[in-house]
């Protein structure tokens, strides 16, 4: 890859106003930020940005508005957090482009945060005239979202054209941290992608069974592919119009060398609910009333093995309904090996996606791995060997 531009390429900050978009979508329940990761993850570019003398114009979306303005998905109720976490004061504007916008900033002596820029319809259309009055803005800009950079927005990616432009210390951390997992890894390379269904990671499993020296499926979508290997699955949750697809996968992943490793004994239960008895059958002993709802613990004294033997690992999906106990087990034990061979030097670990990072927190072991990214879509993205065009416009 191409270097990626940092900050210190902008040269002397000093008195000049930086726009910085951020990514301030955070889950709000009751009013009330329920985990505050993305913002905390911003400050060291904050942080930088200030100690170099510039004022901060802050861009960000929030939801998903239609391009209309929503109250209810207004960014102001964020500053007291922003505040805290950034160390100063934050004005606000209601707006994110025009008069008010520009007053706002010129007032401002440190940092503003500009209204939600999915209020208007020019954001996701990456219209030039929008880009363009966010531009005016400010006199260089710095993306530190990295979970936006999958989408050519206009506070992603068409304002990069018009700036001086480069990526925050979030964003070049996550870039770095991928690159090592999959630009240049050492090897054995494993990857484990779990979830529930194929269809919405054919493309990563496609790219990466001809990239990595183990793939590991679990979650629903491995039962699609005990499906194709001719295993009767009970009533498990399955994609019954993929199984050639599977087949194929399966075949691509033979042909350039990569052992896949699908479950050999399973965790199955009448129901997914709480306390709902289970048992411990190989895969062959699935009853037809029964559903597979986790991976079974040789599988995963196997999976150990496997990440024995590894020197990089990637992670996206649970491997099983973990959101259920005791479904969680198969996971928790692998998570918890990861962050183990982690802490020793001996595996870089590299995970991210809501789900995921969901299950490493249930774990205990997110701040055991390498690099945990809370980016969905454009973790997946680059996982699929996409150009991320929000990247893309940063690189010299």
């Amino acid at each position: 890859m191409a270097r990626l531009r940092r900050i210190t390429d902008l040269g002397e900050l000093a008195g000049r106003t930086v726009l910085v978009r951020l990514d301030l979508n955070v889950p709000i329940q009751d009013g009330r930020i329920s985990d505050d990761t993305r913002i905390r993850a911003h400050v060291p570019t904050i942080r930088l940005l200030r100690e170099g003398g510039a004022k901060l114009a802050l861009l960000s979306h929030f939801g998903r508005p239609g391009g209309r303005v929503v109250p209810a998905m207004s960014l102001r109720p964020l500053l007291p957090a922003l505040e805290a976490a950034f160390g100063e004061p934050i004005g606000f504007a209601s707006d994110c482009i025009g008069e008010e916008a520009r007053q706002a900033v010129n007032a401002a002596d440190g940092l503003v945060l500009l209204e939600n820029v999915r209020f208007h319809r020019g954001e996701k259309a990456n219209d030039p005239d929008f880009a363009g009055k966010l531009a005016a803005l400010g006199e260089a800009f710095v993306n530190d979202a990295f979970s936006a950079a999958h989408r050519a927005h206009a506070s992603t990616e068409g304002v990069a054209h018009l700036l001086p432009a480069a990526a925050g210390e979030a964003m070049a951390r996550e870039i770095e941290a991928l690159e090592r997992a999959l630009g240049h890894p050492e090897r054995p390379l494993a990857a484990i992608i779990g979830g529930a269904k194929i269809s919405t990671k054919l493309a990563v499993l496609g790219h990466l069974a001809r990239q990595v020296d183990h793939l590991v499926i679990g979650g629903g979508m491995a039962n699609t592919f005990l499906l194709a290997q001719g295993f009767d699955i009970g009533t498990s949750l399955a994609e019954h119009d993929l199984v050639e697809t599977a087949r194929k996968i399966l075949e691509e992943a033979a042909g350039a060398g990569c052992t896949v490793h699908l479950p050999r004994d399973v965790v199955v239960a009448r129901a997914l609910a709480p306390r709902v008895p289970n048992r411990v059958v190989p895969v062959d002993a699935v009853r037809d009333a029964e559903m597979i709802l986790d991976i079974g613990p040789e599988s995963v004294a196997r999976l150990i093995g496997v990440l024995e033997e590894a020197r990089t690992l990637i992670w996206n999906g649970p491997l099983g309904a973990f959101e259920v106990p005791p479904f969680d087990r198969a996971t928790v034990r692998l998570a918890q090996a990861a962050a183990r061979l982690t802490r020793t030097g001996r595996l870089l670990s590299v995970a991210g996606g809501g789900d995921t990072v969901a299950a490493l927190n249930a774990a205990g072991v997110t701040h055991d791995f390498s690099h945990v990214s809370t980016a969905g879509g454009a973790f997946l993205e680059w996982m699929e060997g996409k150009t991320l065009p929000g990247v893309a416009v940063l690189l010299a």
